[in-house]
């Protein structure tokens, strides 16, 4: 029972957003590994916002693991220092290469599951390669 109370709780207080082309400009894609852009327009008001309500979490890639230290720093380390520069590290709870348990996920790649055949219809237009 208190593991599900955990979970609720979580669920409830957390909002998910991606890093990459949700805050982070990304327009180079990976790069150098470093983490080169501006904020996208509207983020840092909007996770201000967002912070009075709930807890953000930031999941991104540049969080695994398994990737290469850049400049002798881990991703988590190079994404805090980009939200310090920008002044929105008190905003932020967690940078995390997982996907959270949270309320719900703001992700620029993400197709809504409403049923498989909206789906389908949606991964097509989205990749423009048939299924």
């Amino acid at each position: 029972m208190d593991y599900l109370n955990k979970v609720i709780k979580d669920e409830s207080q957390i909002i998910a957003i991606d890093f990459d082309g949700v805050i982070h400009s990304f327009e180079l894609g990976f790069h150098d590994g470093t983490i080169y852009g501006t904020p996208i327009p509207g983020s840092i008001e909007s996770i201000k916002k967002i912070s009075k309500k709930y807890k953000i979490v930031i999941y991104t890639a540049k969080a695994k693991k398994d990737r290469p230290l850049i400049n002798g720093k881990t991703g988590i380390e190079l994404v805090w220092e980009w939200l310090k520069k920008y002044d929105i590290d008190q905003y932020v709870q967690e940078v995390t290469a997982e996907k959270p348990r949270a309320i719900c996920y703001i992700d620029d790649k993400a197709i809504r599951f409403i049923d498989w055949n909206q789906t389908l219809n949606d991964l097509l237009n989205f990749t423009d390669e048939s299924i």
